[in-house]
């Protein structure tokens, strides 16, 4: 779903893209785009030029404005939905499922890098990263790599975090 357009003004003063935008350009900044992890493909990520065209909280609509050379899934003038996590350089284009799946993990920053977001869908990378579970089996975390370096990422189900997991600090019964 694509949030509802805003005047611009809105978002120029987001603290997350606050020194992002191009001085020349106000409402265009530069966003990773991507046809999705290195689990899902070879093909890397690139750096575009977006305009802007509005926000919603964190969750930021903007339009591409050059053709990506090497990815298959996004095209010039395609509207996008991007977000600015914490460790990165740019903002990172993010899927609409990845939205939605998003809130539901702890994403833990990359030891590497420190990059604290995934290009894919967590429930698509369980299937990848585990093709021989259960359908409908779930996880309390997983391992995965980073999608802009390649170092160890962990992944938190908020869930699943929640239950009890060991019988630590009970008396056992005789």
């Amino acid at each position: 779903m694509i949030p509802p357009r805003v005047q611009p003004e809105n978002w120029h003063t987001h603290p997350k893209l606050k020194g992002r935008v191009l001085a020349e350009h106000p409402n265009e900044l530069l966003v990773i785009v991507h046809d999705g992890g290195p689990q899902r493909t070879s093909r890397r990520p690139e750096v575009v030029l977006v305009e802007v065209t509005g926000c919603e909280e964190d969750v930021f609509t903007g339009i591409i404005l050059h053709q990506p050379i090497q990815l298959y899934t996004l095209r010039l003038g395609q509207r996008i939905h991007f977000i600015m996590p914490g460790a990165a350089r740019y903002p990172v284009l993010a899927t609409d499922k990845y939205l939605q799946e998003r809130s539901l993990w702890s994403i833990q920053p990359c030891k590497k890098c420190g990059f604290s977001e995934l290009f894919d869908p967590p429930s698509e990378l369980l299937a990848l990263l585990f093709p021989n579970s259960a359908p409908g089996a779930s996880k309390v975390s997983f391992k995965t790599a980073c999608p802009l370096c390649g170092g160890p990422q962990t992944v938190l189900s908020k869930a699943l975090q929640r239950e009890p997991h060991s019988i630590a600090g009970k008396k056992r019964s005789r």
